[in-house]
């Protein structure tokens, strides 16, 4: 696996800063509200884990798995909701927790979709944001790093369901994915 990175964009040292950092701003800018983190699936694990535990209010958490990957390295455009919430979204303020902000395309239609489940509010925590593949109208309300446009694994980040346990984010060397 590690022969496969081109290159570390983020090391362990760099992703507990950013998970720190982000942590305090969330736990600031939520103090006295009904705080619910909502992961998406599977990419944000990881991120997820870190940040709840970086938040020092109370908050809830769910889990939601959506696809527009499949197997490949570019997004397929379709949204799939594979696993939906358990809770009922009224009253909480819900703070949507992304390994990465790509196209905005899956989270624009999350956003949308979340909304009509009567949320107080909806914002966005995205760990990664590559800004210059932006198709969507989306920005994150939080945003771990901003990165170049390359294909990136680690810290939960894959190639077809690979490399998500590094600990480290890297940039994948395109050998593996043009084949």
């Amino acid at each position: 696996m590690i022969d496969d990175i081109e290159k570390v964009l983020l090391s362990e040292q760099e992703i507990t800063e950013i998970i720190s950092r982000l942590g305090k701003q969330i736990s600031e800018d939520y103090a006295g509200k009904n705080l619910l983190l909502v992961s998406v699936l599977k990419g944000s694990v990881i991120f997820m884990a870190d940040l709840m535990r970086a938040i020092t209010i109370p908050c809830k958490i769910d889990f939601m798995s959506v696809s527009s990957y499949g197997a490949g390295a570019k997004s397929s455009g379709v949204v799939k909701i594979v696993k939906d919430l358990d809770l009922n979204l009224a009253g909480y303020d819900l703070l949507l927790v992304e390994d990465i902000l790509d196209s905005g395309n899956t989270l624009s239609y999350l956003k949308e979709l979340l909304a009509g489940r009567s949320p107080k509010s909806i914002r966005i925590c995205t760990f990664l944001d590559k800004p210059e593949r932006r198709t969507a109208d989306i920005q994150a309300d939080y945003v771990g790093h901003i990165i170049p446009d390359a294909f990136v694994v680690g810290y939960g980040l894959d190639y077809d369901e690979h490399y998500r346990n590094l600990p480290y984010l890297g940039i994948l060397d395109p050998k593996v994915y043009s084949k």
